[in-house]
């Protein structure tokens, strides 16, 4: 971008604006800045979710364009967390929250600058909730929310006939307050969010301003679905996409984003890569007119993957995506990333290797033994990428990768593991 003012215009051509405060105040606020923002993440799970990358990704551009981050895991309000329309959260104990804090602070890190005149700052807010006592909450922060207010949250009216606790009711207290918090440690003026958090962001505003604060601004995204309207962030599997490697590897996190719909590629690329939009448009004319090349799903695949878990990583990723189609050595595959490809396929774990009619029914390749017969009669049937020609012949060990592991393929895109147990 040529300059701070070009952020939001940025944003907007992204769809990455939904709500704000006054468009054109924000406008010059940033052309005045450099200005401190925050946006901040609640450790409710060990991990991020893959959605949460809109709002990291956010806070990133913010900070390219010359804005400084203060990124908030919260290790107060995760103790509480934000009311759900679906019903009360269970509450996490201490040692648990203060567990995830640490890991979505190393989840978030890798995305910033913590050095130089834009260097980024994290904190956690439990180090200025927790001093406070009940009567200095009630007194001096609590005294500035009108009820009828706090009752208008969407989320609020849709719990008030099955129950809301006065915990989860105060949540929108905390937040506000945080932000209240971080505009006098460190004169953050702008706070971002998703658009489900607009109730939220608007109480911290209104707090500040009640608070004799001038000149605090916000702006939301919005909820990111696919072009068929269902939920984002979820894979193939319906399992959720998590961004820390132990729970989605890197290996099915770049398969979520290369098995994208033709329909959501292009959105997807404007919320989440860092292309620009003269190669952001060339992507999707290329997958308007050559949509088997998948070039924006390949695109977006590498640069995300690259991002979250490192350029070897996704290196090794792309070779797996390769190899166990035949088109690269299936030797050249570290032994975490082969096993976390035939997973992610479909893995089926044995004490004895049988034959490969056997392991094409127990994988789900064939129905039955005799299906998994006529594919290797048929000639599609293979292990290690090679033809095999014996239905009823034994796997030998000398075929398995690292000692255990063997690639099942039926014709040329359907994959499947057997895994030796030792």
């Amino acid at each position: 971008m040529d300059g701070v003012t070009d952020i939001l215009d940025d944003l907007q051509w992204r769809g990455l604006l939904q709500d704000s405060t006054d468009l054109d105040e924000l406008r010059k606020h940033l052309a005045e800045g450099p200005v401190t923002f925050y946006v901040g993440f609640d450790p409710t799970a060990p991990s991020l979710q893959v959605g949460n990358l809109v709002q990291v990704l956010t806070a990133r551009r913010l900070q390219q364009a010359g804005n400084i981050p203060v990124l908030l895991v919260g290790g107060a309000t995760g103790l509480i967390g934000d009311p759900k329309a679906e019903g009360e959260r269970s509450l996490n104990s201490e040692e648990t929250v203060a567990g995830w804090v640490d890991k979505i602070r190393r989840q978030v890190e890798p995305f910033f600058a913590f050095e130089g005149a834009h260097a980024a700052r994290m904190v956690n807010n439990l180090d200025w909730t927790s001093p406070l006592s009940a009567i200095e909450f009630l007194r001096d922060v609590g005294k500035h929310f009108p009820v009828n207010q706090m009752l208008a949250r969407e989320v609020v009216k849709a719990r008030l006939e099955s129950g809301i606790s006065f915990t989860e009711f105060a949540y929108q207290i905390l937040q506000s307050h945080d932000f209240h918090q971080l505009h006098e440690r460190y004169g953050v003026t702008l706070q971002h969010g998703g658009s489900d958090q607009w109730g939220n962001i608007i109480a911290g505003i209104d707090f500040n301003r009640r608070k004799g604060v001038r000149g605090v601004h916000a702006f939301t995204t919005p909820l990111i679905t696919r072009a068929d309207g269902t939920k984002f962030g979820k894979s193939a599997a319906g399992m959720s996409v998590w961004m820390d490697p132990s729970m989605t590897s890197a290996y099915a996190f770049y398969q979520f984003w290369f098995n994208a719909a033709d329909a959501d590629i292009v959105n997807y690329l404007k919320v989440f890569s860092f292309r620009t939009r003269a190669e952001i448009e060339e992507l999707a004319r290329e997958t308007a007119e050559r949509p088997f090349a998948r070039a924006g799903q390949k695109a977006l695949a590498e640069e995300l993957t690259t991002l979250l878990h490192g350029k070897d990583e996704c290196e090794q990723v792309i070779t797996a995506s390769q190899a166990l189609f035949g088109r690269g050595a299936l030797t050249d595959l570290a032994p975490s990333t082969l096993r976390s490809a035939l997973a992610e396929a479909g893995l089926v774990e044995v004490d004895e290797l049988p034959s490969v009619a056997v392991l094409f029914k127990e994988s789900g390749l064939a129905a039955s033994l005799g299906e998994a017969r006529r594919a290797v009669t048929e000639g599609g049937a293979y292990v290690n990428n090679e033809r095999v020609t014996d239905a009823d012949a034994p796997v030998s060990a000398d075929l398995l990768l690292h000692g255990k592991y063997l690639v099942l393929r039926r014709g040329k895109k359907t994959i499947a593991g057997a895994e030796l147990r030792k």
